[in-house]
């Protein structure tokens, strides 16, 4: 096969910032993609249906003239969080989802939830209107290794909220371990799992093995070979509980590369072209329209894009190696192998 048409794919978490990088990192999702699940995690967090609604008209002031893409605002979800105004930013569509942040777990998430009573109010009534859950799935204890605080936190997080609170719909973002792929499989019409471009290339040696790699550096952290299989595996079975949400996210390269890095792999610019190599490379091109395509706006219960791109196979295909923003320049990820992809349309 040397041409492959989608459905316009969608991007269910996607870091756009703000300000300077806002303006020079928001065309490179645009280009590819129809919509997009923004983060709430700017300084100070998105916090409010009045906030998001803000942050939308900014992020749409920073697109290119014509771009039909849609930014899908998010809400930071805090232990004060007021379930009347998540009510009204879902039912006025300022708001599709809200984001939960243990707190301390990842960039900007110190604004996060530590005590799950007292949120749980924000919970029930969004299990009531269906309004999804997007989930970080790590613990933060001091105890707890940094390679496994995933699955602890799906055993003493995620399936005891999922039991209190029947009916949530939760989405395990950006999974990295079979733990990860087991538990969403396994979990029902009401969960659903993102799963990146970089975590289907990149294991912990990538990051670590002659020499730090600070453009792999990641939270949650890349793990073993035998995980990134695992994701692989479930990515390209066609299976609707996996999406692709690139988590893609942006830092100066200042901030990258600094005696304590900041933790993201920008993929925006790329994530097609190599998510055809992948899927190529299991044997499973036919599979990546409902990865890319139709998953996500299932779980969301949105229409897939009525929008189609092709992507065309030749000879590889050159991406810049950083794209210069008012903010600094930013590190375009390399996943370390020829892409003969290109998106044409």
């Amino acid at each position: 096969m040397t041409q492959i048409t989608l459905r316009r794919p969608d991007d269910w978490h996607l870091h756009l910032r703000d300000g300077e990088m806002l303006a020079g990192i928001a065309p490179e999702s645009a280009r590819h993609f129809g919509r997009a699940i923004i983060m709430p995690n700017l300084v100070p967090p998105v916090v409010t249906g009045d906030q998001a609604a803000a942050y939308r008209d900014r992020i749409l002031g920073a697109l290119p003239e014509g771009s039909g893409f849609a930014p899908l605002m998010t809400l930071y979800l805090t232990e004060t969080t007021d379930p009347s105004d998540v009510a009204a930013a879902f039912d006025a569509g300022i708001i599709t989802a809200l984001k939960l942040y243990p707190a301390g777990a990842t960039t900007n998430s110190a604004s996060g939830v530590r005590d799950f009573d007292k949120v749980r109010p924000v919970l029930e009534l969004m299990a009531e209107k269906g309004i999804p859950l997007c989930v970080h799935g790590e613990v933060v204890d001091s105890d707890i290794d940094i390679f496994d605080r995933e699955a602890v936190f799906i055993d003493r997080v995620l399936d005891p909220i999922r039991r209190a609170t029947p009916g949530l719909r939760v989405v395990m973002e950006h999974i990295t371990t079979k733990q990860g792929v087991d538990y969403a499989r396994a979990g029902g019409d009401d969960l659903g799992a993102t799963i990146t471009t970089h975590h289907l290339v990149i294991n912990r040696n990538h990051i670590l093995v002659g020499g730090i790699k600070p453009h792999y550096y990641c939270l949650p952290v890349a793990k073993r070979e035998e995980h990134r299989l695992a994701l692989r595996e479930a990515a390209t079975s066609g299976d609707a509980s996996f999406f692709l949400g690139t988590d893609s996210a942006p830092h100066a390269d200042p901030a990258k590369e600094s005696a304590c890095g900041c933790a993201g792999c920008f993929t925006a610019t790329n994530t097609l072209s190599i998510l055809a190599e992948v899927f190529e490379q299991d044997g499973a091109l036919d599979k990546l329209e409902a990865f890319a395509s139709r998953n996500g706006p299932a779980f969301y219960r949105l229409p897939v894009s009525e929008e189609t791109v092709t992507l065309v196979k030749g000879d590889p295909v050159t991406y810049p190696a950083k794209i210069e923003t008012g903010a600094g320049p930013v590190t375009v990820f390399d996943p370390g192998m020829p892409l003969h992809w290109r998106v044409e349309g």
